[in-house]
């Protein structure tokens, strides 16, 4: 096969890599294959991934750039009320974790892997804003004053279990908006001040 000047090679293979992802999981990913996808010859994808680590590494960076873009939008469009706001991002991240499962794992394996230091800074971003929700609810009176760390664990543990559910087949995919809308009300007023 000719090989020839790709314009933007790196966002075609990230872009087939996550089709890729989505339909067969990490394991299936090749940098071969991806090559054969974008039409260009099998040496050309090294210029921007060195290795298939790097390919996952950049999928699972853009995935934590994305959800942060989300998660973002979602309070931005929800105005100023904190229940508002908290059932945004619940509903944003949830589908979020449910139509990209793989990337989500893909993310949250890598960047507990040595050497990610750059997957814990993009993790950041989306975590961030997670954590300055907690904390502007408990400076609202919302929330449980305290650790806003404890209060974020429980909230995403609760919407992990949630979207583990629904991943797993164990709960309907159409259910998911009524168990968002329970869970973040049951979180609220487990958490709010006595």
């Amino acid at each position: 096969m000719p090989t020839y000047h790709h314009g933007n090679l790196r966002s075609t293979l990230l872009a087939a890599a996550e089709r890729s992802l989505r339909q067969h999981g990490a394991g299936q990913l090749s940098l071969r294959e991806l090559a054969r996808e974008a039409g260009v010859s099998h040496a050309a994808p090294r210029r921007h991934f060195a290795d298939r680590q790097a390919l996952l590494d950049a999928l699972a960076e853009a995935g934590f750039a994305r959800l942060h873009t989300e998660l973002r939008a979602a309070l931005t469009d929800a105005g100023t009320d904190f229940g508002a706001r908290l059932h945004a991002v619940a509903t944003a991240y949830l589908r979020f974790a449910t139509e990209d499962a793989a990337l989500l794992e893909l993310m949250f394996t890598g960047k507990h892997r040595e050497g990610a230091e750059h997957l814990v800074a993009a993790a950041a971003g989306p975590f961030g804003l997670l954590h300055d929700l907690i904390v502007e609810g408990q400076a609202q009176g919302m929330l449980e004053p305290g650790p806003p760390d404890r209060a974020g664990t429980v909230l995403f543990a609760t919407l992990q279990g949630i979207a583990t559910l629904v991943n797993g087949n164990l709960v309907a995919a159409e259910l998911l908006d009524g168990i968002t809308r329970t869970a973040v009300d049951q979180f609220l007023r487990g958490a709010r001040p006595r």
